[in-house]
């Protein structure tokens, strides 16, 4: 039987057990997350009733209402396929560059500290993409991907671009290609993040880490500890550039929304312990972890975003502001024409292309299944959070 993430929270009262321990600390957005993961296909969110076609059949279905959760797999898997499938209509088809921004590990911690950092970091990555473009006047395709976590669910802070290998001229009259290096791009974000948190700390003192607290004296000052970071060789992959749009899409789609750890990781839970399997990019090997529930429960929750908070963002000629006027212009120049259709796929299609049958055919007769009634339940932040405890702990909820 497959192991979940929600019956881990629920099982010996885990979840529960850790939040009267650590419910000072918890932020709210954790809390509110949490709380809709464990109302995840319950009643308690209302649900789709559906009959048989078929008047001689009386076979009935019923689809609870999902959680739409950040930390939710099941949810995230739906999420990310709808992302999917909405930049497969939106994004030109040419040549993208995937890069992966990093930074020492010793910087991590800073953004748990000061939360605010992870606004700022995200553009500094594609001001290093600009700041090359700009020099040759040309206008790029950027969307990012903010990450806090690890394979091994450890704090990872670090940014996954998708970026065009080219883009229009200022002047909007042609396209041009460009090529990224990683010997080029490294200089240039270690300083514009070295000088993120010279220019944060003067304005007002970051919370600096116990761990780097610690390392700090009249003679070793953050500024030192910064000099030295600046010193070090930082890590910026940069993938070769691909022209297969389906699956330059479909690989940041891993990225974008799914939780911190896919469920198809995890091996084992006893009880006591939990173990799941990852991959160990240092050495390219796959590895197991165990670690106690409480250790498994801290390292996941700590990964979800605050409220608000966007994990994707868009640069370029794929901003917000001015993709309406821009992306059609890049169409005509790259012979292409836009798709009309950017709805979003319905349930029944998702699981059609992902699992390849049909959810809404009786499984008795084979005829459609057909809405019969719709039964809206307690969805609301507030309403979940008054059954905190019975959610978490598996009690009747009264109805």
């Amino acid at each position: 039987m497959k192991l979940t993430i929600k019956q881990i929270l629920t099982s010996n009262e885990n979840w529960w057990r850790f939040y009267e321990k650590h419910q000072a600390t918890l932020r709210t957005a954790i809390l509110i997350c949490v709380v809709k993961l464990l109302s995840c296909k319950n009643n308690i969110r209302g649900y789709q009733e559906y009959c048989c076609s078929n008047p001689t059949c009386y076979h009935i279905k019923r689809v609870p209402f999902t959680c739409k959760c950040k930390a939710c797999s099941s949810c995230g898997k739906k999420a990310t396929e709808i992302w999917i499938h909405k930049q497969h209509q939106i994004l030109p088809r040419t040549s993208w560059q995937h890069i992966t921004f990093t930074m020492p590990s010793e910087l991590w911690d800073f953004f748990w500290c000061n939360r605010k950092l992870l606004n700022k970091i995200a553009k500094l990555a594609t001001d290093c993409l600009k700041a090359i473009a700009a020099k040759k006047k040309i206008i790029l395709g950027i969307f990012i991907a903010i990450h806090t976590f690890g394979r091994s669910l450890k704090r990872n802070v670090h940014i996954h671009v998708s970026v065009t290998n080219g883009g229009l001229s200022e002047d909007l009259s042609r396209w041009r290609n460009l090529f990224f290096k990683k010997s080029v791009l490294m200089p240039i974000w270690r300083y514009k993040v070295i000088a993120l948190f010279r220019k944060t700390h003067r304005k007002k003192p970051l919370i600096i880490p116990n761990a780097i607290q610690k390392q700090l004296n009249p003679l070793f000052t953050f500024n030192h500890f910064l000099n030295k970071l600046y010193k070090k060789h930082w890590i910026v992959d940069c993938a070769k550039p691909s022209t297969d749009h389906k699956h330059n899409v479909t690989y940041l789609g891993g990225y974008v929304k799914r939780p911190p750890i896919a469920e198809s990781k995890l091996r084992h839970y006893d009880g006591n312990e939990v173990t799941f399997n990852y991959l160990d990019h240092t050495t390219n090997t796959r590895k197991k972890m165990i670690l106690t529930t409480e250790e498994f429960i801290g390292r996941f929750v700590q990964h979800i975003p605050d409220g608000n908070f966007r994990m994707i963002r868009y640069y370029g000629f794929l901003a917000n502001r001015v993709r309406s006027k821009l992306l059609p212009l890049v169409y005509q120049l790259l012979g292409q024409k836009m798709q009309a259709d950017h709805s979003d796929a319905t349930y029944a299609q998702l699981m059609q292309q992902t699992f390849g049958f049909d959810p809404l055919t009786c499984i008795l007769c084979g005829n459609p299944l057909l809405l019969n009634l719709v039964q809206f339940g307690k969805s609301s932040v507030h309403q979940l959070l008054l059954y905190h405890r019975e959610l978490a702990l598996l009690k009747k909820i009264p109805t």
